[in-house]
């Protein structure tokens, strides 16, 4: 896979409507990758209008999911 650069998260906007990362592609477009995909480990985003690709650079253990569990008092940590 050819990436067209290589970006940090933290130089992406979230978009907590739609729990989406983008970035401004040079075709005028965004790349976009979900706060879902980032939790499964993803780290590619797509501009849905041209071929471009960048590889999203993060901490993917600040993406591990936290469930509360009915019984504790402290959140449970479930990798995601």
């Amino acid at each position: 896979m050819s990436f067209y650069d290589e970006i940090e998260l933290e130089d992406f906007t979230f978009d907590a409507d739609f729990n989406l990362y983008t970035f401004p592609c040079p075709c005028g477009d965004r790349f976009e990758i979900s706060l879902d995909d980032l939790r499964s480990g993803e780290d590619v985003a797509r501009c849905p209008s041209c071929s471009l690709i960048v590889r999203v650079v993060y901490d993917e253990d600040e993406f591990l999911e936290v469930e509360e569990d009915e019984n504790a008092s402290a959140p449970v940590i479930i990798a995601a």
